[in-house]
């Protein structure tokens, strides 16, 4: 009984990484789902390629080491290079990408188990030369496995993005993946709904195939932002098939500025964070003042003390 009540202080402790591991990089999201088939690695792709654009330097570590499908996806241009004892990361659409999909066979199953996935991991942070960075996305594997625990023992991340599609199947397992976040104490930043509505492309219908406004009510539930959604469209599909994100492909459909708006919603609200974080640490003036005033008090009501003393 008495170890059962110690656990999960035990689980929180470990949760919390040592080191920092990289550095040179300022932001590291997790890019979730609870379950698959709800399009995160093309979520994670999209938003990379359009982080790019808007002028910020980018990484993609592909943690799905059971399914990595970055490497397709993005159009790589630069395979990884060995550099010494470390490894160079691969470049696509000028993004930063490292993947298990460069080091095993094409139809080669990765068949292992949470410690093995936990020591790749590890050197995916250690052994790649990221160099500066301003965000770092991790495409995670579905679900609440191994790979988000080790994520929050090996760095600090600034936080985690849950993509769901709005039908109550989905939803269900994305509310279990949020609380498995805030069990490990990583920032929940924001629920992105993917596949959100079809619009035909002979009559302009709008039709809801997953039903709709699952995300946002997932997001009221948890308190946290919800950042938009992105709707369900052969050309995104196309995309990430061809190495072409639709991002680069079509950068004035409204696909894109779906992930152009999506990626300028987070960008802002992690800037505002940081403001409210650097605004609420005290500072020199303030804690002189704080040193100042308990001096200055005390004359004030010495003062009208010795003034009376003197009348009588």
């Amino acid at each position: 009984m008495a170890e059962e009540q110690h656990a999960p202080q035990s689980a929180a402790a470990a949760s919390q990484p040592q080191e920092n591991p990289l550095p040179g990089v300022k932001h590291i999201i997790a890019v979730s789902s609870g379950k698959g088939g709800v399009g995160k690695s093309t979520v994670t792709v999209n938003m990379a390629v359009a982080l790019k654009q808007e002028g910020f330097a980018v990484g993609v570590m592909d943690a799905d080491i059971y399914g990595p499908n970055i490497p397709m996806m993005i159009g790589i241009t630069q395979e990884p290079v060995k550099d010494g004892e470390k490894i160079t990361p691969a470049e696509g659409q000028g993004v930063k990408v490292i993947s298990m999909g460069f080091f095993v066979p094409e139809d080669t199953p990765v068949v292992w188990r949470g410690p093995m996935v936990h020591s790749a991991i590890q050197q995916f942070f250690r052994d790649v030369i990221w160099g500066e960075l301003d965000y770092l996305l991790i495409d995670l594997p579905p679900g609440t496995g191994d790979v988000p625990l080790t994520l929050s023992q090996l760095v600090p991340l600034t936080g985690a993005i849950t993509v769901t599609t709005p039908q109550d199947v989905a939803l269900s397992d994305v509310r279990k993946g949020m609380t498995m976040f805030k069990k490990v104490n990583v920032p929940l930043l924001g629920v992105i709904e993917n596949m959100s509505h079809f619009i035909c492309g002979h009559c302009g219908e709008r039709t809801e195939i997953f039903s709709h406004g699952g995300g946002e009510q997932a997001a009221k539930k948890f308190e946290i932002p919800f950042l938009g959604r992105i709707p369900l469209d052969p050309a995104i599909r196309e995309g990430g098939d061809q190495g072409k994100p639709i991002v680069v492909k079509d950068p004035q459909s409204p696909q894109t500025q779906a992930f152009l708006e999506i990626v300028r919603t987070l960008v802002e609200q992690i800037e505002q964070g940081e403001k409210k974080e650097s605004g609420s640490a005290p500072t020199l003036s303030s804690m002189l003042k704080k040193i100042k005033d308990p001096i200055q008090k005390p004359s004030d009501v010495i003062e009208p003390l010795s003034e009376g003393n003197g009348e009588t």
